[in-house]
Parts: structure tokens; C-alpha cells; sequence
């Protein structure tokens, strides 16, 4: 019996492993359409959030960017069609990201993936056999899924241009259907058992792609395939491996994080250009079917797909933007505003965007408050100064500068630890092949 108890639970860690960005994204998702986040205020399934500011540290959504403002919308293509209308941004940049219920990334819109020309898309649902009107169409793999758009923003002033933009980017549902929504689940559970009775429900109306199928049959001593009313809360063996299995699964997801997950460390930074490369099934306008961007061994993929959701939940895949992250200065030791620190930057990235540099929290990675209010430094921010040579030396610290210099490129950091992310948009060859590396954070 026991044995027996030993192996649910180790299923059960597996299955959170499997089941976590699915539950973790559609979590979000609700939030999105029932309260907002931070600056996007509340839409209904089928209608664009636009946030009208940059993010801040009210903002509590995991390493949200503080470069561009958001423009989101939660699709349910239960109804039908959608019709989805950009404009012309002359040469702005700007991305849509096409995020599945799995978070897979199966489409891009925008600068780098598809130009600034106004244009116009016919998102459909899975299985859809109609005709297009001369629209491009996006073939969107479940129901329900994510449109992650962002608008480069080069500050206050230019905010006003930005938000016309937002205004005439628009989704029109075709048919008067009205979206189903999410399923419903238990929510007299406990925690643990709520999570899997979620990933029982939105697996079986959102199903992963055909070759994570078996997977997902595997976990049927779990329950995770009844359908119908709940199997949790009943058997007291079953609850108990899933309660230590949700325990073991979520400490292996922190290590998973913290570790890198697998990613090359390079002088501390966790060079995460292959994170968001989960994505093995659906290509669609944007995104790119290509081996460099693609997660070959199963068990990695798996394992990568949860890191990238709870360390960057929506992050781009490198061909877009390039991210990179570390916890630790030139010594090994963890980062944390007891010390103060330098970057130099030289060069600065290759870029054909923009780059920044950004602070978060740990363990939350959400921004932190300052007295400044800056919670980013890139090759936009106002009065930065560069060195006679053209390079860069940003100062991190949680007390303010002295020396005037250092005050132009100070990054405020939180009184306790901290995890800095690099974002490199539409990054060069000279990034993703590595001949450019980023330097150690040096403790001063």
C-alpha cells in the first residue's frame, strides 16, 4: 500500500510538471477577462485590454516589461471566427503574440514578423472549414488563447501616439454566438486538489497537442481523465499523493527556476534564448519552424514548458525579443541590495529594436517601488550617459548614488534579493549565436 501510495504521488508531481502551464495561464487568462491586471483593466472574451501607461510595480503579473504598453485580449473561438484588425504604425514597433492554452507561441504579428502596414486576419478556431474573405487566416490550436501585444514607447510624451494606435486595433467576432468561457471546477478543495481538478477540467476542453496525449492518459489513476463531476475529496489515498504530490511537484518547478532550466549560464546570466521554445506542433504567420527554436528531448520540453510559465509566463521566443536573467554577482553570491553592483555594457547589445535592462523582486518578479520611479535602463532612457568609448556602465544598488554619473545610469534595486532581466528586442545574429555575451554583475 504504501508502495503503491509512493508512486501516485510521484505520478501526481509529474503531473503538476505537465499540467502547470496550462492551469497557471488560464488562471491569468480569468484574470484578465473578471479584473485585469495592473494597468489593463477588465474585457470581456473577444475585445482588447489596452493598458494606457507603462508598467509599474502595481502591476503584480510575473517579469512584465516596463518598455512598452500592453495591449491584451483573451480569445474564445467557441462562437466562431474573429476578425482581427492592425494598423499602420509607420515603422513603430510593435508584436501581437499568439499564445495557446498550453502557452505555446504559434503566431506573430508585427515589425520584425510581418511589417507596419495595416492588415487584416481571420483568427479560427481548431477544426474550421470555412472560406476567408481575402483575410490572412491564423489558425488558432485551442479554443481559447492569448493575444500578447506591445507597443514601443519612447515615454510620457509619446504615449498619446501609442494609444491611437491601441484604439484602432481591433477583434470582430463573425456570428452572434457568445463565448463559453472556462470550465468550471470544484472550489470547496483544497489548494492542491484544486489545482488538479483545474487541469482535469481545461485538459479535457482545451487538449494538448497530439503528441502530449499519452501523457496526459497516463495520469488516469490520478483522475485526471473523469469525466464529469469531480473524483477529488473522496478517496482519502488518492488526496493525500496528490497534496504531497502538488508539494514535490512545485519544489522541483522552484529549482527549476532558480536553476536556469537547463539554459546555458553564461557569466551568471541564464542565457534563455531556447526557454519558449516548447512549441513543437502549431506554426502559423510570424513564427518560425525552424530547429534552433524547437525542444528536442521530450522530457526537457515538458520541464521547460513549466519554468518558462512561472518565471516569464508569455515571454517571446528569441527570434523576437531575447531574454536573459541572473540571480548572481561576479563571485557567485546571490544579488540582493545590501551591495551595491556594476554592469558595463560594452557595447551595448546589437539590436534591430530596442534593448533594457529591468529589475524584479524575488521571489515574485514583480517591479519594485523606488523613490525615482525608474524600473528599467536601456538605449531609451532619458540622460543615460555612455562612456567616452561608447560603452555602458549601469549602477545597481538599493541606496541612491552619490556620484552624479553613476546617478544618470542608477537601476534601483529592492533592500532585499533581486533577479535583473535583459531584454534584447529583435536581437541580432551576433546574440542568439552567442558571439556576443553579456559580462558578470560586479560587486563593487
Amino acid at each position: 500500500m504504501e508502495t503503491m501510495s509512493i508512486a501516485l504521488e510521484d505520478l501526481a508531481a509529474k503531473a503538476y510538471l505537465f499540467g502547470f502551464p496550462l492551469v497557471f495561464n488560464l488562471d491569468q487568462v480569468h484574470r484578465y477577462v473578471t479584473t485585469g491586471i495592473g494597468k489593463n483593466p477588465a474585457a470581456p472574451w473577444n475585445r482588447f485590454s489596452h493598458a494606457r501607461s507603462l508598467a509599474g510595480p502595481d502591476d503584480t503579473f510575473v517579469t512584465i516589461n516596463n518598455d512598452t504598453v500592453y495591449s491584451m485580449a483573451q480569445l474564445d473561438l467557441g462562437a466562431g471566427p474573429v476578425r482581427l484588425e492592425v494598423p499602420d504604425t509607420a515603422g513603430r514597433y510593435y508584436v501581437l503574440q499568439f499564445v495557446s492554452a498550453w502557452t505555446d507561441n504559434f503566431a506573430y504579428v508585427g515589425h520584425r514578423a510581418t511589417g507596419t502596414a495595416a492588415a487584416t486576419y481571420l483568427l479560427v478556431p481548431p477544426g474550421w472549414q470555412g472560406e476567408p474573405a481575402g483575410e490572412t487566416v491564423i489558425h488558432v490550436p485551442t479554443r481559447v488563447a492569448s493575444i500578447v501585444g506591445r507597443w514601443a514607447v519612447a515615454g510620457d510624451d509619446d504615449l498619446p501616439a501609442a494609444h491611437a494606435l491601441q484604439d484602432v486595433t481591433t477583434l470582430t467576432p463573425i456570428g452572434s454566438a457568445q463565448p463559453e468561457g472556462l470550465p468550471a471546477y470544484d472550489t470547496g478543495l483544497s489548494e492542491a486538489l484544486q489545482f488538479f481538478d483545474r487541469l482535469r477540467a481545461w485538459s479535457q476542453a482545451f487538449p494538448p497537442a497530439p503528441r502530449d496525449a499519452d501523457t496526459l492518459a497516463g495520469f488516469e489513476p490520478l483522475g485526471l481523465t473523469t469525466i464529469g463531476a469531480t473524483p477529488y475529496g473522496i478517496d482519502a489515498e488518492l488526496d493525500a499523493a496528490l497534496e504531497a504530490g502538488y508539494a514535490k511537484g512545485r519544489e522541483m518547478l522552484d529549482g527549476v527556476v532558480a536553476s536556469g532550466g537547463g539554459n546555458a549560464i553564461v557569466n551568471g546570466w541564464n542565457l534563455a534564448y531556447h526557454s519558449f521554445d516548447y512549441n513543437l506542433d502549431y506554426f502559423e504567420v510570424g513564427s518560425l519552424d525552424e530547429p534552433a527554436f524547437k525542444i528536442a528531448d521530450p522530457e526537457r520540453r515538458i520541464v521547460q514548458r513549466a519554468g518558462a510559465a512561472l518565471g516569464g509566463l508569455w515571454g517571446n521566443q528569441a527570434f523576437e525579443a531575447a531574454y536573459i536573467a541572473t540571480y548572481v554577482d561576479d563571485r557567485g553570491d546571490r544579488l540582493t541590495g545590501e551591495r551595491t553592483y556594476t554592469l558595463t555594457l560594452d557595447p551595448p547589445p546589437p539590436v534591430d529594436a530596442f534593448w533594457s535592462l529591468t529589475m524584479y523582486d524575488v521571489p515574485d518578479y514583480y517591479l519594485v517601488d523606488n523613490p525615482i520611479g525608474r524600473y528599467s535602463i536601456g538605449d531609451r532612457t532619458p540622460g543615460i550617459r555612455y562612456e567616452d568609448d561608447g560603452s555602458l556602465v549601469i549602477t545597481i544598488s538599493h541606496t541612491e548614488p552619490e556620484d552624479e554619473r553613476a546617478r544618470a545610469n542608477w537601476l534601483p534595486a529592492p533592500a532585499g534579493e533581486f533577479r535583473p532581466v535583459l531584454r534584447m528586442y529583435e536581437p541580432t545574429r551576433e546574440i542568439l549565436d552567442q558571439s556576443y555575451l553579456v559580462p558578470a554583475i560586479v560587486r563593487v
